[in-house]
């Protein structure tokens, strides 16, 4: 005959927590009438430990609602997707040929209206700063997005920069190319690529005549952002002194690209600690790789 089920060793030993030994108690004391059922008690057993996750991870529960079940109930509604509204916004309240009121704009449309999961004015100081220090004649952006972070590069170009920015989805670049001709720049300065990044870099030389890009933003999507550089490393479009810059690093996180920038030897590494626009409490950071040629 078995052991009964009671006198099992280790189901509440010394080694177990206390919460969970009081749960597995309720569980074998209280009567199974049902199979698939679970008793209040055993349910408010666990309450305390719901209540503690809610609190602690409070910031991201808000992040999950506002970009996930609330932007897809207002995309149905609406027809529109976000960043189709936050243009309408913008042409409502923001001055034409302004790209600093426009980029407020949509500060202030993320904050006060929907989160729109851009780069944000805390990080875009950052990029800008970095633009105007290393003045590039040539700046890569992969994942326009909205357009956001294309007029932080493009206000704070040299005289004579040029800027090619590719987004993958065609809607979202139609929003993008309106915003940034909103803005006042031109396709001379400003070339918008519709694309996936995977396509699109291995003919910039020929067909975009991008011979080589001084700064490169990655801000599409993290998983990509090792394949991406590999590609710009492959094709020789990276010279000695370009700096890379990959946003996002730390949330959702990129790790196997900031493993690849760490240790292949081929670039210096710095990384700047942010928070998420409108979610500060959220850790993030931006990646500065500064390529040293290909050894």
């Amino acid at each position: 005959m078995g052991t009964p089920w009671r006198k099992r060793k280790g189901i509440a030993g010394p080694g177990l927590p206390l919460s969970c030994a009081l749960v597995l108690r309720l569980w074998r004391e209280e009567p199974r009438t049902q199979v698939g059922t679970m008793s209040p008690a055993i349910a408010l057993a666990f309450l305390p430990l719901v209540v503690t996750l809610l609190v602690r991870y409070r910031h991201y529960f808000r992040l999950l609602v506002g970009t996930v079940l609330l932007r897809s109930l207002r995309d149905c509604l609406s027809g529109l997707r976000i960043e189709e509204r936050a243009f309408s916004y913008v042409l409502t309240h923001a001055l034409p040929g302004d790209p600093g009121h426009i980029l407020t704009t949509l500060d202030h449309w993320s904050s006060h209206c929907e989160y729109l999961s851009h780069m944000g004015p805390v990080k875009g100081q950052i990029l800008m700063r970095l633009v105007e220090e290393k003045a590039p004649a040539c700046v890569l952006e992969l994942g326009t997005y909205c357009g956001y972070s294309t007029l932080l590069i493009a206000q704070a170009l040299p005289p004579g920069g040029r800027l090619l920015t590719v987004e993958r989805d065609p809607r979202t670049a139609a929003v993008a190319e309106k915003l940034i001709r909103l803005a006042g720049f031109d396709e001379h300065m400003v070339e918008l690529i519709v694309g996936s990044s995977e396509e699109v870099i291995p003919c910039l030389r020929t067909q975009y005549q991008l011979s080589r890009a001084d700064l490169v933003l990655l801000i599409h999507r993290p998983r990509c952002y090792l394949r991406d550089l590999q590609l710009l490393e492959a094709h020789a479009l990276l010279p000695a002194g370009a700096t890379v810059l990959a946003d996002h690093v730390l949330f959702p996180g990129a790790p196997r690209f900031l493993q690849y920038a760490k240790s292949c030897g081929r670039y210096r590494c710095r990384l700047y600690h942010t928070g998420l626009p409108d979610f500060p409490a959220i850790k993030d950071g931006i990646a500065q790789l500064t390529y040293a040629g290909p050894g």
